[in-house]
């Protein structure tokens, strides 16, 4: 009988004693039992520990996380613990005071212990031992007691953080004083390595988790003191740096951030995080790419207010801008046409640039996502690559009505789809790393890129041969196309460039189609609903192929009752699927045999069941030997009426599935062996590849191709001599 499934076998360990294996109910865990196993007193003095790892305690909650084989510490109960530790720190020996911290700052991770330690004013007490730290004491120094100092902070600020991030109290309680004394180890240029790692870290706590300690924090620690953590070797120290700007920049207030933002796109700090922290440190470790993305979103994110800014068809400031626009395209200079009488003459040119309202193109900037933002990258476009802008602009205009590329919807909707792709407007994801380094190189990275897309995007047209209808066609490969490239992490805007012109249009489809024909299971759910409507004929049609078989008829072995008889037996199925015809052969057949040879016969409809195995009549005394393993494999019995069986050994498995699948389907039962799931998965599978096939711009014949003429020769081998 097997054991309950809520007892465990876990070994219990006590310091200077062996092991003691027990069966544990984890049902209702208790010390008791080892405390008596090694003679100790006051069961509430003790709990059980995991021995690896965190080294966690077994609480009510995560008893039942025990495994088999666990192995548990007896140790001193959380509440005891606390109270030592915090006796130990309290006293006036460095070294007693050293080791105490250092087992705290271990112990803290633990929530249990930490409850504990907490409950008895444990955050206040590190909080006076670190403002009672002077840290000009803390430079690295050879002397052994500002080393011990160094160590015994360094194991405060680690201990502090650890019980903070439980959540268990608030950040709001920290005092002023602590800021500024943590704010200093930041600022102080000769610090310990590891006593700036945690303040960096407690500092970008404080920020995100309270709104009051945030303008506090911001007071004392400013963007431009922390380059000075980016231009270190120490990837750890970098990350935090970023880490805490990153924290500054998102809970600062909207005229702060704009504020920072005019800092981080300084050439100077952008030079920095490019060739210190991107190209200085190989290979960038998870956390350090993902504080690159958040810093790469926050930054992006400055665009929101553009982007979510309907443009007013009444304000004559902004309608310029789109008359800025006209004139670049189609006059080159100034017009001294006045404004009204310019509105009325431009409907033409303004179709011509590609707006969808043509009379007033204001109209195309009301809907938000994109906004204005999409009119601010068209207008910088204009003036900043202003050859471009006129070559796309008059390419297009040229063009025949149908196959026209309209410039202003497309640099509308690409506003929008850039926007979508670099989630802007959008808070950072958990987790994500996906930054991009070339965002890092230009001063105005956005627009440069937007510029590039817009340039591809009218070159795909061009390749796609694309009209008006196939708009929203288009603009998916280009997602795709700049997608691709993304994930290539082009290092600058020109790389970015090289990446997206080996990705045309032609690749884009044979990559599509390699990826379709490399996908060994689709799970959308059209794909699904295709497979369920394709396999009713892949089934008819292996049934069909297992028939035909059958009427085609195979050759079996006959079995004596002592010895194998090498004597041979024939069966066929008639054409009509009505009647099985067998028959005795002297010797093995070279082909068909006529049905005139086989001079038994069984009706179809006579037949009651098939049977496999160990379940064939001339099986059962034979199943028991080892010998006979394998024909019992291969061997299956037709039952007809009255009790008669006609019985087979197959000569090999593909004859057995290939026979009892067709004897299953004049049954009407279902064709369950393994050559049938597998003909089944292969047909399918081709099938929908063919089905699936991407035949765009391939002209399909409505007749079949000629049969070339025979060669004159068939002499095909080379003569060496």
């Amino acid at each position: 009988m097997p054991p309950p499934a809520d007892i465990v076998k876990v070994a219990i360990e006590w310091p200077g004693a062996n092991a003691q294996l027990i069966e544990m109910d984890q049902v209702c865990i208790c010390a008791q039992r080892d405390i008596e196993y090694w003679s100790l007193s006051g069961s509430e003095q003790f709990a059980l520990r995991y021995a690896d790892g965190p080294q966690l305690y077994i609480t009510e909650q995560s008893r039942g996380d025990i495994k088999n084989g666990t192995i548990l510490r007896l140790a001193i109960s959380p509440g005891r613990a606390a109270r030592q530790l915090l006796e130990r720190i309290q006293s006036h020996g460095i070294d007693a005071r050293l080791e105490a911290l250092k087992e705290l700052a271990k112990l803290s991770a633990d929530p249990t212990f930490a409850t504990e330690f907490i409950n008895m004013e444990g955050i206040g007490t590190l909080a006076r031992l670190v403002e009672s730290v002077c840290f000009n004491s803390l430079k690295p120094c050879i002397s052994m007691e500002t080393t011990h100092f160094g160590e015994m902070l360094a194991f405060t600020l680690t201990a502090f953080l650890e019980l903070m991030d439980h959540g268990i109290v608030s950040w709001d309680l920290i005092s002023l004083s602590f800021i500024k004394q943590i704010a200093g180890y930041v600022n102080q240029p000769m610090v310990d390595v590891s006593i700036l790692q945690r303040s960096l870290a407690i500092l970008e706590s404080m920020v995100l988790n309270s709104h009051s300690l945030y303008h506090r924090v911001a007071q004392e620690i400013t963007v431009g003191q922390l380059i000075g953590h980016l231009q270190v070797s120490n990837q750890e120290i970098q990350t935090y740096a970023i880490a805490l700007i990153n924290a500054l920049f998102l809970k600062a207030p909207e005229d702060r951030r704009q504020e920072m933002a005019s800092t981080l796109a300084q050439k100077h700090l952008r030079s920095i995080i490019l060739n210190h922290v991107i190209r200085g440190n190989r290979p960038i470790k998870a956390e350090m790419a993902h504080q690159l993305y958040v810093l790469q979103v926050l930054t992006f994110n400055l665009l929101e207010e553009r982007m979510m800014t309907k443009m007013d068809p009444n304000d004559q400031a902004q309608r310029d801008i789109i008359f800025e626009l006209r004139r670049i395209a189609f006059d080159g200079e100034n017009d001294p046409t006045g404004t009204e009488k310019r509105k009325a003459m431009y409907t033409k040119d303004y179709k011509m640039l590609g707006f969808t309202n043509h009379v007033n193109p204001a109209m195309d900037f009301t809907q938000t996502p994109p906004g204005m933002l999409a009119l601010d990258n068209m207008l910088y476009l204009a003036k900043v690559h202003q050859d471009t802008y006129i070559r796309i602009v008059l390419e297009n205009s040229s063009r025949e009505d149908k196959h026209e590329c309209p410039f202003g919807r497309c640099a509308i909707e690409l506003t929008r789809m850039l926007c979508e792709i670099l989630q802007v407007g959008e808070l950072p994801n958990e987790g994500c790393n996906d930054y991009h380094p070339m965002f890092f190189t230009h001063d105005r990275a956005w627009e440069e890129f937007f510029c590039v897309c817009i340039q591809l995007l009218n070159k795909t047209w061009k390749e796609m041969r694309a009209t008006a209808e196939d708009f929203n066609k288009v603009m998916q490969v280009v997602r795709e196309q700049i997608t691709r490239a993304l994930a290539m992490k082009p290092s600058s805007i020109d790389q970015l460039k090289n990446k997206l012109r080996g990705l045309n249009y032609s690749e884009i489809l044979r990559l599509r189609q390699s990826e379709r024909m490399s996908q060994d299971d689709f799970q959308s759910p059209p794909i699904i609903e295709l497979r369920e409507r394709i396999q009713p004929e892949i089934l008819e049609l292996i049934k069909q192929q297992r028939l035909n078989r059958l009427c085609e008829g195979s050759c079996f072995r006959k079995l004596g009752n002592r010895r194998r008889q090498e004597k041979f037996w024939f069966c066929r199925l008639s054409l009509n699927h009505k009647v099985l015809h067998y028959g005795d052969l002297d010797e093995s057949p070279q082909g068909e045999v006529p049905f005139e040879l086989l001079s038994d016969k069984i009706p179809v409809s006579d037949i009651k069941s098939v049977v496999t195995g160990k379940d064939c009549p001339h099986m059962k005394e034979k199943s028991a030997l080892k010998q006979n393993k394998e024909v019992l494999e291969l061997a299956f019995s037709v039952l007809y009426d009255p009790d008669e069986t006609l019985n087979f050994v197959a000569p090999n498995k593909y004859e057995y599935c290939i026979w009892t699948d067709g004897l299953c389907a004049l049954l009407g039962r279902e064709m369950g062996s393994d050559l049938t799931r597998s003909d089944l998965d292969t047909l399918i599978s081709m099938e929908m590849k063919l089905r699936l096939l991407d035949l765009e711009n391939i002209t399909i014949p409505e007749a079949p191709p000629p049969v070339p003429k025979e060669p004159s020769s068939y002499n095909f081998t080379y003569n060496y001599s």
